[in-house]
């Protein structure tokens, strides 16, 4: 039987998917790619990877062939880590950007070796069934015959025009008319599906030390920036061992850094010390502990993560029990607070998750980080490039400082739970720094208050900003607020639609096959068979 409840308390357009194959992520056309290549013959993996991209295509407000990735697979016996973000390049030093007060937002200078593409070819390597250029199939059709543009991407589209429309490349490439595609036009990218089928045709050489690879460095050196051909054959993908923290009966597991996962660990570690399902869920109460708790892990995070070569403590020193206990008697239940870090002992994204019959399951995520990232299109390519070397520091010996061929600072991060050894949801929550207090909160509503994951997708969210300042959607009711603000947060409720609370896409595991859910807040879609 399940572990959750079967009512759906928030006001929500969806209903959860019951199948014993199902994909859920952010787009349906995205969704159905997957759902075809597990319709095929192929494996989760195959429809993970067809999903992410078709979502290239399909989401560019969010996404592209210039992405990072990370992934978390079980493989039907384990767990497997996947990180695919890449570095800076190798003549980058913090004296390049000596002029600069904070790292560069957009252009050149914020770019920093896409992961993606690799992530592509190497999990289908590992863990595919299906031809790596089959995944490919619905993702040129979309993007050289065209599809129908969504209110929700349409809208997004149109808000990041007034930054971006300056960039190299950009207006080219995504305002063939002048402007944003408006809701239900057509938009195509005859380029994309040309460097979509030289990816498939090489296996992703021809990005990283072929034709395409030669296009991006000769963009790169035509507006002054440093990245050259050999950063790109320079990228290597990593196989990590996922953390984990115990919670209530579940595991969670999140991707070491440089990622900002640990930051959901330490969040739920601070919290086994209240007994958080004795207040009613949404209360103030409860939501002014999960509020502190992920302040307390946020201080220490941005403090201490980086690129594992340059942490100063370890990861289990900051999910040493013994440490995030006396963190967690930081949190007074009455009032709120400012928190600094701690002293360990010494000792705009896309998330989709797949999963098949056999038992193999799937969570996936990929990004530009901000919007449309850098800006960046390289001309001919329909390459849209990150901008995650915005995420560098410029403080002088803090372990994120920006330096050469160096990974800077991730918010992807892709969550799987499990339960006594075995595999009970792969989920995440993408959206910045939401996505560690998007994986928290539905930690504790599956595990504090039985709510099934649709429900937990449903649910108002919080989302902690810096200082006191807590942005929170409707949903809360009037007395929870008002509560919270007399406490002392500066709550500032924003208005329905607003796309920073994160897009949640869950697959939790029943005795026979999976229930699927996909948050309402974004065009997702959870499709099964």
């Amino acid at each position: 039987m399940s572990a959750f409840d079967w009512q759906f308390p928030y006001t929500s357009y969806r209903k959860p998917v019951l199948a014993r194959n199902i994909v859920a992520t952010t787009q349906p056309l995205a969704a159905q790619a997957g759902l075809r290549m597990l319709q095929r013959g192929g494996n989760a993996v195959d429809a993970a990877l067809a999903t992410a991209i078709a979502l290239t295509v399909l989401e560019p407000v969010s996404n592209g062939i210039g992405s990072d990735a990370f992934a978390i697979i079980w493989d039907g016996e384990k767990l497997h880590g996947f990180n695919a973000s890449g570095r800076s390049p190798a003549a980058w030093t913090p004296e390049f950007f000596k002029d600069h007060k904070t790292m560069p937002v957009r252009g050149w200078n914020a770019v920093t070796v896409p992961g993606c593409v690799d992530a592509w070819s190497t999990l289908s390597g590992r863990f595919g069934k299906l031809p790596f250029a089959d995944l490919f199939e619905p993702a040129i059709g979309y993007a050289r015959d065209g599809y129908l543009v969504s209110p929700t991407i349409a809208r997004q589209w149109a808000n990041q025009l007034p930054e971006l429309q300056m960039q190299p490349g950009f207006a080219d490439a995504f305002m063939p008319r002048g402007r944003a595609p408006l809701p239900g036009e057509k938009f195509s990218f005859p380029d994309q599906a040309k460097t979509l089928e030289l990816i498939a045709e090489s296996h992703g050489e021809a990005f990283y030390r072929g034709e395409i690879v030669r296009k991006i460095a000769a963009h790169a050196k035509q507006h002054g920036a440093l990245m050259i051909a050999a950063d790109f054959a320079a990228h290597l993908s990593d196989w990590v061992e996922p953390l984990a923290q115990d919670y209530r009966g579940y595991t969670l597991h999140e991707l070491p850094p440089n990622g900002q996962g640990i930051a959901a660990l330490m969040a739920l570690g601070i919290l086994q010390h209240f007994d958080v399902a004795s207040h009613p869920v949404d209360s103030a109460d409860s939501v002014h502990l999960q509020i502190e708790a992920m302040k307390v892990a946020f201080a220490d995070v941005y403090r201490h993560v980086s690129d594992p070569r340059t942490m100063t403590v370890r990861n289990a020193e900051l999910l040493d029990p013994a440490y995030l206990a006396g963190r967690a008697k930081l949190i007074d239940r009455k009032r709120a607070r400012n928190f600094s870090h701690g002293t360990p002992g010494k000792g705009g994204t896309v998330y989709l998750t797949a999963a098949d019959a056999s038992g193999m399951m799937v969570s996936f995520i990929q990004s530009n980080y901000m919007g449309f990232g850098s800006g960046v299109v390289v001309p001919g390519t329909g390459v849209s490039l990150q901008n995650r070397a915005h995420s560098f520091s410029l403080q002088p010996g803090h372990a994120n400082q920006v330096g050469p061929a160096k990974r800077p600072f991730q918010t992807i991060i892709p969550g799987f739970v499990t339960k006594d050894g075995q595999p009970v949801m792969s989920f995440g929550v993408m959206g910045g720094s939401m996505q560690p207090q998007g994986h928290a909160q539905v930690m504790v509503r599956l595990a504090d208050y039985g709510q099934n994951p649709q429900a937990c997708a449903d649910g108002p969210r919080y989302r902690v900003i810096e200082g006191m300042r807590v942005n929170v959607e409707p949903g809360f009711s009037g007395e929870t607020l008002a509560e919270l603000e007399r406490r002392g947060h500066q709550l500032e409720e924003l208005t329905q639609g607003y796309l920073d609370f994160g897009s949640a896409q869950l697959i939790y595991k029943l005795e026979d096959g999976y229930l699927g859910a996909s948050d309402p807040r974004r065009d997702g879609q959870a499709v099964g068979y």
